[in-house]
């Protein structure tokens, strides 16, 4: 295929078809992918299936200001400046084998299966550490930024940060609703006030729909661990509940999950809160 490039006259948006958008300086298509630049200095960069871009934009937000030194003096103090907002630039490039390190870790921290965390990690951003959701949710587990400074997490746009917060979210969720994962997964994804209105997965087909994304994709990878495990659910004999392991040392055992919950018609669908 055709090797491409394309200039960025400022910095745009690549709006990808999850609903997520990476901001990048210039674009280059290089075969089946598009290399997204995060700096003009090339010296960072993500490359993206070019099919999963669903369009670009001009970034319209300000670019981030930097401080100017202002000398101090008897008569005349240097006036105090604001603190430049963290951008998606500015998100740190790591390999997945040291994502999956901070991941391993964090479950371990937290007592949670780094495969959930992992197939969590894959719904909200695609692994991609600079993802900015329509609504302001950011990074690798797409952290809101009110729930990332009630989780002390500064740079959503660091890797291991957002991680350690994401996953210390996940146990506070778990923890509320019994270790019921259909329903820790509701609260992420909509708020956990949606989900105690309704008493369990509001009626939110983006909800109910990522909820079903996620337990297929954690069944993927323990029955791809575990080929026995699919044995048995095409047996007749599958969960009768989504079975995330709260416990690290259970992770192993975990038997298949079950979107079923999460896929039951209820009502009209509506706009998940977040």
């Amino acid at each position: 295929m055709m090797l491409g490039a394309i200039a960025a006259q400022a910095a745009d948006l690549a709006i990808l078809r999850n609903g997520n958008s990476i901001r990048h300086e210039r674009r280059q298509v290089v075969g089946a992918v598009t290399r997204l630049y995060l700096s003009d200095s090339g010296s960072g960069y993500i490359e993206i299936p070019t099919d999963q871009i669903e369009r670009f934009e001009r970034d319209a937000a300000p670019p981030p200001t930097s401080s100017v030194a202002v000398a101090k003096t008897e008569t005349s103090p240097a006036p105090r400046t604001a603190t430049p907002a963290v951008t998606p630039a500015q998100a740190t490039a790591i390999t997945r084998a040291e994502l999956n390190n901070m991941v391993a870790g964090a479950g371990e921290r937290h007592q949670i299966d780094p495969d959930f965390i992992n197939s969590v990690i894959r719904a909200e951003s695609g692994f991609h550490s600079n993802a900015v959701s329509k609504k302001g949710a950011q990074g690798l587990m797409q952290l809101m930024p009110g729930t990332a400074s009630q989780l002390g997490v500064a740079n959503s746009f660091d890797p291991n940060s957002n991680v350690e917060g994401g996953t210390k979210y996940l146990r506070e969720l778990l923890e509320r609703y019994n270790f019921d994962p259909v329903k820790a997964l509701a609260a992420y994804n909509a708020g956990s006030k949606r989900v105690d209105q309704y008493h369990g997965v509001p009626p939110y087909f983006e909800t109910q729909a990522y909820i079903a994304r996620i337990i297929r994709d954690y069944n993927r990878q323990k029955i791809a661990e575990n080929p026995a495990l699919g044995r048995k659910t095409k047996s007749g004999s599958p969960a009768s509940k989504p079975a995330v392991p709260a416990r690290v040392g259970r992770s192993k055992g975990a038997r298949p999950a079950t979107a079923s919950k999460a896929t039951a018609s209820t009502s009209l669908p509506q706009q998940a809160s977040r």
